[in-house]
This record gives structure tokens, C-alpha cells and sequence, in this order.
């Protein structure tokens, strides 16, 4: 992930960069209740989720050996969920020198915005019909400390509230097919969120466009959710298209 932009203060800045330069491929303690097999490829898949892999300079490469010690399993059922994720286009193998995280190109990450858009529009729509009243009241949740602008000192905890706002979203329209092909590009979507929700102060905007969405699922407003969330992910897209130039 980039840096966030000039305008944000040297402090946040300074602070924005010491904890990025911090993270690493972090692995939740495997369920009992899967196979190793199962229980090694949840583990990858939620760490490559959770990792900044359009974030300039990030190492994208994959350590075995290291991954099955920090699993505390063997390397057989680490390779099968690296060729299941390689499956799903999450990794690849590159001969003599190791497994990588995929990095969409520029291109790439515009169409996946754009099938993004439609998909979470299309969520918004079924959820002013099927969602509960609870379930739309419970969005205002992942907002309330940032009331009074208090965004740019806490932009990491922001960042995180707005993957989480956008994956329930697609999870109250209550449609598992939709859910499932949204689940395939959202490693992709959670990382480009991340990496340009501090350009530009695009924070701003985006609190307002939530706050937006939030009263137009309250009132069940079919029309208005729909069209508030595909505009909101087409700005995103369009934000990728003119400032992101590092990916091809």
C-alpha cells in the first residue's frame, strides 16, 4: 500500500508508515474441526487477505518452510493449499525461485472494481428487500468512533471499518451464489480498499458516501442503495485509473 497522501499531517504519516512497515503474512491459529488440508488453506487464505499486496515494495513471496513451522504441520498439506490457491489465481509458482502472492495489473484491478460495483449494487438491492432491520441499524456500528472527523488519527481502524462495511453488504442480501462470486475477487478488492483509502484524503469522501448508503437501506430505498453503492465503487475505480501507476 502507498503511503497516504501530502495532506495528511508529518505525525499521522510518520505513524501510518511505521505500522505498515510492521506487518507480515499473519497466520490465525488452525480450526479444529477441518482437515489439515482445509485448516492450511483457511490459514492462506485469510493471511494473503489480510496482507497489503498492492502496497509498494511489498515482498509477495512465500516462505514453505517458514509457513508450515508457524502452522506447526508438515509441508505436504502447505503445498496442496498452495496449489488450491494457485487454483483460484491467488498464488503462483515460479520455477526456481518460489511461491508469490498475484498482483493484478492496472487493468485488471479496473475490471474487478467494475464486476465489484454490479456485484455489492446488486447486494445493496436485495438487501433493502431481504435484510432485517436489525442487520441494516448494526451498519452504523462500524462508524460511531469515527464521528466528529476523527478519520485521519485513526486511518487504520478506518480502513478496516470500510472492508468490513462492504463485505456485509454483500452478506445481507442473503444470496450465497452472489456471495460466493463476490468471495472470488474480494482478496483483490479488500487490497486496492487498503492500499488507497489514504490517497487523497479519499477517507473524507468516503464516510459521507457510507452515511449515504446506510439512510437509503434504512428507508429500503431499492433504487437509491443500488445506484449510491455502484457509484461509490466506480470512484474507486476511476481513482485507480488516475493515480495508481506503479502496477502495469
Amino acid at each position: 500500500m502507498e503511503t497516504p497522501s501530502s495532506d495528511l499531517s508529518l505525525t499521522a504519516k510518520t505513524a501510518w508508515r511505521t505500522r505498515r512497515s510492521a506487518r507480515s503474512l499473519r497466520l490465525k491459529r488452525l480450526r479444529p474441526d477441518l482437515t489439515v488440508t482445509a485448516r492450511a488453506y483457511e490459514a492462506l487464505r485469510q493471511a494473503i487477505m489480510a496482507r497489503d499486496i498492492y502496497r509498494v515494495g511489498e515482498d509477495l513471496r512465500l516462505d514453505e518452510r517458514r509457513l508450515a513451522q508457524q502452522l506447526g504441520i508438515s509441508r505436504t498439506p502447505i503445498r496442496s493449499a498452495i496449489a488450491r490457491l494457485e487454483q483460484e489465481g491467488l498464488l503462483r509458482t515460479v520455477a526456481r525461485r518460489g511461491v508469490y502472492v498475484v498482483r493484478k495489473s492496472k487493468a485488471e484491478i479496473i475490471e474487478i472494481i467494475t464486476v465489484w460495483a454490479a456485484l455489492e449494487s446488486m447486494a445493496a438491492r436485495l438487501a433493502t428487500v431481504e435484510a432485517s432491520d436489525r442487520e441494516t441499524a448494526a451498519l452504523r456500528a462500524f462508524f460511531t468512533e469515527f464521528d466528529g472527523g476523527r478519520i485521519e488519527a485513526k486511518l487504520d481502524e478506518y480502513s478496516e471499518a470500510n472492508l468490513r462495511f462492504h463485505q456485509r453488504i454483500i452478506e445481507m442480501s442473503h444470496n450465497a451464489l452472489l456471495a460466493r462470486i463476490a468471495n472470488g475477487i474480494l482478496v483483490h478488492m479488500r487490497a486496492i480498499r487498503r492500499r488507497t483509502i489514504g490517497e487523497k484524503q479519499r477517507f473524507a469522501r468516503s464516510i459521507v458516501d457510507h452515511m449515504n448508503i446506510i439512510e437509503a437501506l434504512e428507508r429500503r430505498d431499492t433504487v437509491a442503495a443500488e445506484a449510491l453503492v455502484r457509484e461509490h465503487a466506480l470512484n474507486l475505480a476511476a481513482h485507480v485509473a488516475a493515480n495508481v501507476h506503479d502496477l502495469g
